[in-house]
């Protein structure tokens, strides 16, 4: 590395260690810019990044040093959030923003991330305003150390395969109706790699294939499922998974998952379907699978999915589990780590909650509708700005009381072991997600939620993710250790819910100012707000 590039690195986090002087680089220069898309058919204004849409993967191994260079070419803020990747002692690189101060037009911003102790297949997306409508997102995939051993033969090649319903309505008009307090339509469409129809993946008969599947999208679960073949579940979300035989697979938003497909049918072309879950009409789209000795085109009935009744896919999600003598990111197995032997020290119950708020529609958590603050949080705890935001302002119990609006923020201790029930009294489907964090999804099941339904939990081979379903009228509890200090966004994946106020930020706080337990803020590090003008120098 060029001496100047390596002293500009040590600038921005002020110890070279804290990047990994010892593991490889990998640099991203990305414009972001507007640009025509139609894929629905209809003229968008889209994200692209260096004019592509969906945007360019992002390839890497675990540890590496990811130096990615955002210029903002768009006429507002930006800001990009790394979905499912762990920012280790690193909350200011999170991109959201009760973290991170968006990129001003014309300007632009180096993150610096570390993939470190991780694997997996994640994604990328903008996270400002909503612009997550538009594009601007991208699949992320972690490779295993080649020491590391992978339990399952190395695929002919890897597909990333970016899923989600979508609208034809450009973003800034679907902004303008949740911004008026009115609720979204149903969406107009399902993309495949950003197209409602002509996503292709070419194979080889009697080759094997990965297939690292991600619902990108704003509110529905997707089905996805091929002719005629068969998945099979190796890793969500980072974690290995027993390989369990699928002929079709339910993604929630905001998930990942990583399947291998053998090319063992005749020589031919399939369909592949991605179709909503739960929805009255149901939205579908078709991609093909083409054998590169294809006799002919695709014929015959698209592949059926699964019917609309909810226990189908709480089966299905019950079935996923951590294969236990896998290796993850480090050479001993993945179940080492005894998640069900350790007692918890806190239990907190989250609860969706919708209402009208001065006549326009919000959505909450346990009864707070988050509104975001004029400073980002981590940067006013930071600095110690006082009257941003408080801890507490959320209750870690459903109050059942009326919607209000608060910048709500959680605070709870460093390595703390938790357990969190997401509440669903709801009538529709519902997904969350945790930055900064895996944890156990040790059960879920329909009704109310009591301390009894802990002897239905799996202690001993939950899937670790970082997303998680929440079924109609039903509950999903979850392990977690508190092990990454810093400020964390639990959001719903349903993005008008995330918008108007069905989020909160987990303070994970310890009181030793310490880089072995918290990265210092970057030197590079946006300033806006009440934070603006200070000095990144340690105080």
């Amino acid at each position: 590395m060029p001496l100047n590039l390596a002293a500009l690195l040590v600038s921005f986090f002020g110890v070279f260690a804290i990047v990994g002087a010892e593991d490889p680089y990998r640099f991203f220069t990305w414009n972001v810019t507007y640009g025509d898309i139609y894929p629905l058919g209809v003229r968008q204004q889209g994200i692209l990044i260096n004019g592509q849409f969906p945007g360019p993967d992002i390839y890497s191994v675990t540890n590496d040093n990811l130096i990615i260079n955002v210029f903002n070419s768009l006429p507002e803020p930006f800001l990009i959030s790394w979905n499912g990747v762990q920012q280790r002692r690193n909350s200011y690189q999170d991109g959201v923003y009760g973290t991170t101060c968006p990129i001003p037009p014309g300007k632009n911003f180096t993150y610096i991330l570390q993939v470190k102790d991780q694997i997996g297949s994640f994604y990328y997306f903008p996270s400002l305003a909503f612009h997550k409508a538009a594009g601007g997102f991208g699949g992320i995939r972690i490779l295993s150390r080649p020491r590391i051993p992978v339990p399952f033969d190395e695929p002919a090649n890897d597909y990333t395969v970016l899923i989600g319903d979508w609208y034809k309505a450009n973003h800034t008009d679907l902004q303008k109706t949740l911004d008026n307090g009115h609720k979204l339509p149903f969406p107009d469409g399902v993309l495949i790699n950003g197209r409602s129809s002509g996503a292709s993946f070419t194979v080889e008969q009697g080759k094997t294939y990965r297939f690292r599947i991600s619902n990108v999208g704003l509110q529905n679960s997707l089905n996805f499922r091929i002719q005629g073949h068969k998945m099979k579940l190796v890793e969500v979300e980072g974690t290995h998974t027993m390989q369990t035989t699928f002929s079709s697979i339910d993604v929630h938003v905001g998930q990942s998952y990583s399947v291998l497909v053998t090319a063992d049918q005749p020589a031919q072309d399939f369909y592949i379907v991605a179709s909503t879950r739960f929805t009255s009409p149901v939205l579908s789209t078709n991609g093909t699978l083409r054998y590169s000795n294809s006799a002919g085109p695709v014929s015959g009935q698209l592949p059926g999915g699964p019917t609309i009744e909810i226990d189908w896919s709480l089966n299905q999600a019950r079935a996923i589990r951590t294969n236990l003598t896998a290796s993850g990111p480090r050479p001993n197995p993945q179940g080492s780590y005894h998640y069900g032997m350790i007692n918890t020290s806190r239990t907190i119950r989250l609860a969706s909650s919708h209402g009208q708020i001065n006549g326009k529609q919000r959505y909450g958590i346990n009864s707070v509708s988050f509104i975001p603050a004029d400073t980002p949080l981590k940067l006013a705890d930071y600095f110690d700005i006082g009257g941003v935001f408080r801890v507490g302002s959320i209750s870690d119990r459903p109050t059942g009381g009326g919607l209000y609006l608060d910048t709500s923020v959680m605070g709870a201790d460093f390595r703390a072991f938790v357990e969190i029930i997401f509440e669903n009294p709801e009538d529709i489907i519902q997904s969350y997600h945790i930055a900064g964090y895996q944890f156990w999804v040790v059960g879920m099941d329909g009704g109310q939620w009591t301390e009894a339904s802990r002897s239905q939990y799996n202690l001993r081979d939950a899937i670790a993710r970082s997303t998680t379903q929440v079924y109609p009228n039903s509950w999903t509890a979850i392990l977690v250790p508190l092990d990454n200090v810093g400020m964390w966004n639990v959001r719903s994946e349903f993005w008008a819910r995330q918008y108007l106020g069905q989020q909160f930020y987990l303070r994970v706080y310890s009181p030793v100012k310490s880089i072995r337990d918290e990265y210092p803020i970057p030197k590079n590090a946006l300033l806006c707000g009440r934070a603006a003008g200070r000095s990144t120098r340690p105080l």
